[in-house]
């Protein structure tokens, strides 16, 4: 008798998932993702550790990142998988700010709002200021340094948020567990919002080949991180210079890590977006 030769996979063929169709995620193509329901236009595509992510923004204005993978999103009513788009040059779109959003020329700065966001160290309000700065003044968001975390228990009591008055707050190195983030969850509250980025310090948040280096350098427990990157990397101990070189490498968002990308817009949707 002849025996039957079998492969490891007996599911029948017309079980099996077919593939989805691949289409580059270029900027302006409308897509929704599956699992959320969230629609919107491709904003930016990148690399990340964990894989590509795409960014898409809804008509109300509003980001979110999306891992691209397989079988991830409709296309008008189509599954789709996104893949990164080619190098080769596009057809020229709307001028985008530093963050990605659509130009406005001419546009004047609105207004103040009422809300503020307070974002911890100079040099992180430096660079929300050098990314978002655009955004920020044509939706009127002002921008407040916040000198320490300790002060902003304080600094809410005296803000005294409310509906058309809410607050928005970026913390370094907001991980479980420590003094940041005990005091992050006294003070946040339905008009309070308080994130943070995974990163020592937020020199960490531009990408290493946009300041022309390889990796961030690993600073022992103990010692000063920004002087000893600089020790490390050869640079003068200068950490107000360093921070310069730093700041002259980044353009636009595409400079910055997506870990801190998604928390700033967080914080601007969280102040703009009306309450109901």
């Amino acid at each position: 008798m002849r025996s039957r030769q079998y492969g490891p996979d007996l599911t029948p063929p017309w079980k099996k998932q077919q593939p989805a169709p691949e289409v580059a995620a270029d900027v302006d193509l409308v897509v929704e993702e599956v699992t959320t329901g969230f629609c919107g236009a491709v904003i930016r595509c990148e690399k990340t550790a964990q894989g590509p992510v795409v960014t898409l923004e809804d008509r109300f204005g509003k980001h979110r990142v999306f891992p691209m993978e397989p079988r991830g999103f409709l296309l008008e009513g189509r599954v789709v998988t996104l893949v990164r788009p080619s190098s080769a040059p596009a057809a020229k779109g709307p001028a985008r700010t530093a963050s990605g959003s659509i130009a406005v020329p001419g546009a004047r700065a609105r207004v103040a709002r009422a809300g503020r966001i307070y974002v911890e160290g100079r040099h992180d309000a430096e660079l929300v200021e050098r990314v978002w700065g655009d955004d920020l003044r044509i939706e009127g968001v002002v921008v407040e340094y916040l000198e320490g975390v300790d002060d902003l228990p304080a600094i809410v009591r005296s803000f005294a948020p409310g509906p058309d008055a809410r607050l928005g707050v970026l913390v370094d190195h907001l991980v479980p567990g420590s003094k940041e983030s005990r005091i992050a969850a006294e003070v946040t509250g339905e008009h309070v919002l308080v994130v943070g980025h995974p990163y020592v310090d937020v020199w960490e948040a531009v990408k290493p080949s946009s300041v022309g280096i390889r990796e961030w350098p690993r600073v022992p427990r103990g010692q000063d991180w920004k002087t000893g990157v600089c020790e490390a990397l050869g640079w003068p101990s200068n950490t107000g210079a360093a921070w310069q070189r730093i700041l002259s490498g980044v353009r636009s968002y595409k400079d910055l890590e997506p870990e801190l990308l998604g928390r700033v817009e967080e914080l601007i949707d969280f102040v703009t977006v009306p309450v109901g």
